[in-house]
């Protein structure tokens, strides 16, 4: 699902919304947590899982093409770890 489908279907759900009005809210909850994992801090939705920032250390990477050793930067990429609800969901526990 793309972000465009996720306003569509919030908006076939809830009627009584404007679907400019379910962008601008879906729009809001994604810079949040954005905003928040930029700032180092950890976002948690009950049920669904949380996103955490991880630190990659710099190390010697190598370019697969001519198999030259390349110098890789320290960076932080982000981590999402499902919740329980969301796994046993998954594994028809549910």
């Amino acid at each position: 699902m793309i972000r465009s489908e996720l306003i569509q279907k919030l908006s076939e759900d809830n009627p009584h919304l404007y679907q400019r009005d379910v962008e601008r809210i879906v729009n809001a909850i994604f810079e949040e947590i954005i905003e928040a994992m930029a700032s180092g801090n950890r976002v948690e939705l009950r049920g669904f899982g949380a996103f955490s920032v991880k630190q990659r250390d710099a190390r010697t990477g190598r370019n697969p093409r001519t198999g030259e050793s390349v110098a890789v930067e320290q960076k932080h990429v982000p981590f999402f770890k499902a919740g329980k609800l969301l796994r046993d969901r998954l594994n028809g526990d549910a």
